[in-house]
């Protein structure tokens, strides 16, 4: 598991980190990768809600509304966070949730 510090760009409203694919954005590559364990926010680690959600939406016990409100969870966290959580060990890079 390996902790990727977030590289925030305040005019672009843009927040990447350093992943084996390059610098890419945790908003569009990070939330919907496997690899993300969590978002680091002061001394703890969030787990990511869209993997709950996404387990919830296949077992049937919830909607795809779920996985919407996931993502807006996991904006939140990345507002006030402080890194990603990866457990991307051997430089796969991008591995799709869906």
């Amino acid at each position: 598991m390996k902790s990727l510090p977030f590289q925030r760009d305040e005019k672009k409203s843009r927040v990447t980190v350093a992943c084996a694919d390059g610098d890419v954005s945790v908003y569009s590559r990070c939330a919907y990768c496997q690899h993300c364990k969590g978002v680091r926010a002061a001394n703890r680690v969030v787990p990511t809600p869209q993997m709950q959600a996404l387990s919830d939406v296949r077992r049937g016990v919830a909607s795809d509304d779920n996985l919407m409100n996931a993502a807006m969870m996991f904006n939140t966290l990345v507002r006030d966070g402080l890194g990603i959580e990866c457990d991307d060990d051997t430089n796969e890079g991008f591995l799709g949730l869906y």
